[in-house]
């Protein structure tokens, strides 16, 4: 195994604790009902991108959820959106 360098474990352990604040964060202003705990799937398209919510989706690494009939919006937790977010942000570190 070859030997990693101080300063790349101190980059990667700040990366790690920057992800981890922030999808703290995001879980603490969504239980605070600061911000909405749902995404509607075309707003999640925006931020994420179409192909990325898509995968997502078919992976079942998130749910979307339709409430009703069929003009219902679909929607996102917005806590597994942005976790999966930053843990891709992460994945090239790791």
């Amino acid at each position: 195994m070859d030997k990693v360098q101080p300063d790349t474990d101190l980059f990667i352990l700040r990366r790690i604790i920057d992800a981890a604040s922030a999808a703290g964060a995001i879980a603490a202003l969504v239980s605070c009902g600061v911000m909405p705990p749902y995404l509607k799937k075309t707003d999640a398209y925006k931020r994420f991108g179409r192909y990325r919510v898509e995968q997502w989706i078919t992976k079942g690494l998130v749910t979307a959820r339709k409430d009703g009939n069929q003009s219902a919006a679909w929607r996102i937790d917005r806590v597994e959106l942005e976790t999966l977010h930053l843990a891709e942000a992460l994945a090239p570190f790791l």
